[in-house]
């Protein structure tokens, strides 16, 4: 069902008041060829609205000769940001950024969060976003699921399907995504609705099952039949299975980056507004998939970078994959329990 222009300037307000925006405050709107034309105009007037001063930054797409996917997180590395002072110059004078371009994994973010310039992230169509506005109870949520994250040195995840994996944790921090932006230098992306940290470097062990449904992205695909993936002290060793399997491994192969099969976060979803189902609504092109990132109870892991929580993979491969009905326990402790949230969380509204 398609948004009015109305309903998605309140779900901009409501975002944007979250993230505590004031009047006098800068805004800068980050915006690409792809940016949603709707998203775009009602930001402009939500922000006007709220008696901020806004500017809109357009810039060229790149990456179109290496990447395969016209999707924006199937390629990373250089951005539209890399090596453009006079842009990067403007968003750090920003109270606030709002990304409808994409702008991840880049030592430009990390540059521009540095000077406590907040980004909001927003680049899923109007409905989606109108239907996964952020709630104060959401930040609660995912705080709490992130405290006891924090305290964990081991997650094991197991699953009927023969998942039965071991990471160990501490050296990276944990990150908390709750879809809005209240702290100097903080990043985050509407919609969300999860926690995930990063694995103790080559210390992770043991199998993955990719089951039949469970979702590859930045495919966009649901699995039709499993995918069994071995990982030895961190890295992915082996990818067996049927045609999935020879995409995905063949896709991986493709970036001919060793650092491309390297663990990279892992963590649950805690969105019970965002649906497994959603993705087989609409074209590959139409979407990035937050919905099958946030979905409460997942088990979402991936392969690749691991430089946004500060190391030093800046590999180009970044493979996103929710897994259903997995548990996941925290030093023996289960917080997901066959694909069911355990935190006994209720929502004020």
């Amino acid at each position: 069902m398609a948004v009015s222009d109305y309903d998605l300037i309140a779900a901009w307000k409501q975002v944007l008041t979250l993230s505590k925006l004031e009047p006098g405050q800068i805004v800068t709107v980050l915006t690409s060829s792809t940016t949603h034309p709707q998203t775009l105009s009602t930001a402009l007037t939500a922000v006007t609205m709220m008696g901020a001063m806004v500017n809109r930054l357009d810039l060229p797409p790149v990456n179109a000769e290496k990447a395969i996917s016209r999707d924006s997180l199937a390629y990373l590395g250089t951005t539209p940001l890399t090596g453009n002072r006079a842009a990067i110059a403007a968003l750090k004078e920003s109270d606030l950024v709002l990304d409808l371009m994409t702008l991840l994994f880049s030592p430009e973010q990390h540059e521009i969060l540095s000077t406590g310039t907040k980004i909001l992230l927003a680049v899923e169509p109007p409905e989606v976003l109108v239907r996964m506005v952020p709630s104060a109870d959401d930040r609660t949520r995912v705080s709490q699921a992130a405290k006891r994250l924090e305290r964990a040195k081991l997650m094991h995840i197991m699953s009927d399907a023969g998942t039965d994996l071991r990471c160990h944790l501490g050296e990276y921090p944990v990150i908390r995504e709750y879809g809005f932006v209240d702290e100097p230098g903080r990043w985050d992306h509407w919609p969300s609705g999860f926690v995930l940290t990063w694995p103790d470097e080559r210390k992770t062990q043991g199998t993955l099952v990719i089951d039949r449904g469970d979702i590859l992205l930045p495919m966009k695909s649901y699995a039709q039949e499993p995918i069994y993936v071995t990982v030895d002290q961190g890295f992915v060793t082996n990818i067996e299975g049927g045609v999935d399997a020879e995409l995905l491994s063949e896709y991986m192969a493709s970036f001919n980056d060793p650092q491309a099969y390297a663990m990279s976060h892992i963590g649950w979803g805690l969105q019970p507004r965002a649906h497994w189902s959603t993705l087989a609504m609409y074209d590959r092109e139409a979407t990035i998939g937050m919905d099958a990132r946030a979905y409460e109870g997942n088990f979402l892991f991936s392969f690749g970078p691991n430089n946004e929580a500060g190391g030093s993979r800046t590999t180009a491969c970044h493979i996103d994959i929710p897994l259903r009905h997995c548990t996941v326990s925290l030093d023996g402790e289960a917080v997901v329990k066959d694909g069911k949230v355990l935190d006994g969380f209720k929502y004020t509204a």
